[in-house]
């Protein structure tokens, strides 16, 4: 069906144009999404072959929760076609196998059975007993550069702490977080036509290889963690196929690592640039810690949003939907509806009520969410206590180009006041706490202290 034809037959729905992937999305986000708030919440565009676009909180809200709507991506045409939760689909390499996104392009009940699978790791009780874990990497990272008054937030910190946590909780040696890191954002802000696109790629299939054979190692001889929990996974009796495991880990190491690296980058970005915000913070912890989390959450929304399919005809939100047709959930203008959020294009740090859509609603909201906010929490109490009067370089702030996927960041530089130096360098402290995890045994691990 036609955009025309679309508009034609259903006369309430206004078509609205807009180019989520292009690089002048971003800074025309605010206005866009004013305007959907203010005429269409759902609104019908033709762009990526056509697709519809859910912004205002309340038809988000219901069409998350719908159970109309499918996530499925049908690699192999054995089903509906179903094209999974990205609008476009992104192109892959012709080289390498194709891999739903994990369980996050699974519907009920496989979907299910792997969270189910996964969820006793990533409880709060099972995440809060990894905070010494993530305050002696945090640590470590920020010794590396304590003393010489420079620091990039991204390269230096926000990138390290995410991915060595990810690798600790998958069961994968932490000094592998190299191999894992730079393929793991790169893919995301890489632009298929870029020069650089091949190489990252390589590096990609290396990581993929490296997770492979680390799963197999695994299963052979088990050890703690996500890949040994999905190893036993068994649906109506079966392991998982090998290929739907590995997509499985791969989501969980995209949304453990580049999600948290653009909230940290974005928050502290901003803090830099209201001093007496981040006086407030810093000194009364206790009270605004929580809630600026949740607000920086809200605010920057590291994953704007997701596709879904229409899987029956169905009225939803005002709105006819016919199966088959794409559709764009807008976590991040749904964040910004001033029917819900009271001057939603400003920072309140002390806001409360805050229910954003950052991890996404219902079945499919983010696992990981218990991860994201202790690792942020950490980093960022890190440098409160060890550069607490840095300043970012705004010159030097590289975003992505795009944010259709990930609202990320390549670079923030920043300068400081030098201090001393804690503790041992960051691959002397990975050795150290590579010999606890090896020594835990429980399936949440408990870190020792004094690590």
């Amino acid at each position: 069906m036609s955009a025309e034809e679309v508009i034609d037959e259903r006369k309430s729905v206004r078509q609205f144009e807009f180019e989520r992937h292009a690089p002048e999305y971003r800074p025309n986000f605010e206005a866009i999404t004013r305007e959907m708030h203010r005429t269409c919440p759902v609104a019908w565009s033709d762009t990526y072959g056509g697709h519809w676009v859910a912004a205002g909180n309340r038809e988000v809200f219901d069409l998350a929760r719908s159970p109309h709507l499918s996530n499925d991506r049908d690699v192999h045409g054995e089903r509906r076609g179903y094209e999974g939760v990205y609008v476009p689909t992104p192109p892959m390499n012709p080289k390498a196998p194709v891999v739903r996104g994990g369980f996050l392009e699974m519907d009920p009940p496989e979907q299910q059975a792997y969270r189910q699978a996964l969820n006793p790791y990533l409880s709060p009780a099972a995440i809060n007993r990894w905070i010494p874990f993530l305050d002696e990497v945090a640590r470590a990272c920020l010794d590396e550069k304590i003393d010489t008054g420079r620091i990039d937030f991204v390269d230096d910190l926000a990138n390290i702490v995410p991915a060595v946590f990810t690798l600790a909780l998958m069961g994968i040696p932490l000094r592998k977080w190299s191999v894992y890191c730079e393929p793991a954002h790169a893919l995301i802000y890489t632009p298929p036509a870029s020069p650089d696109s091949k190489r990252v790629w390589r590096a990609a299939m290396a990581m993929g290889a490296d997770l492979y054979t680390t799963m197999l190692e695994i299963r052979e001889t088990p050890r703690p963690g996500l890949i040994d929990a999905l190893n036993n996974l068994r649906i109506d009796g079966q392991p998982a196929p090998d290929i739907e495991l590995v997509g499985a880990l791969n989501l969980i190491i995209g949304g453990g690592f580049d999600t948290t690296t653009a909230l940290t980058a974005h928050s502290l970005e901003w803090l830099s640039e209201h001093p007496a915000e981040r006086a407030a913070l810093s000194g009364d912890r206790e009270v605004l810690l929580d809630s600026a989390t949740e607000e920086f959450l809200r605010y920057f929304t590291p994953a704007p949003g997701d596709g879904r399919t229409i899987a029956a005809d169905c009225t939803i939100a005002g709105v006819d939907f016919r199966e088959g047709e794409r559709l764009w959930l807008s976590w991040a203008m749904a964040n910004r509806d001033p029917s819900l959020f009271p001057d939603p294009d400003t920072v309140d740090l002390g806001r409360r009520g805050n229910r954003h859509f950052s991890f996404g609603l219902g079945i499919h909201r983010c696992i990981g969410s218990n991860v994201a906010r202790n690792v942020f929490k950490r980093m960022l109490l890190a440098v409160f206590d060890r550069m607490p009067d840095f300043h970012c370089d705004a010159a030097g702030a590289v975003h992505y180009d795009t944010v259709g996927v990930i609202n990320g960041m390549k670079h923030l530089p920043a300068d400081f006041t030098p201090g001393p130096r804690l503790g041992p360098g960051l691959d002397e402290t990975l050795d150290a706490l590579q010999t606890v995890c090896d020594e835990q045994r429980p399936a949440a691990p408990v870190v020792r202290s004094d690590s």
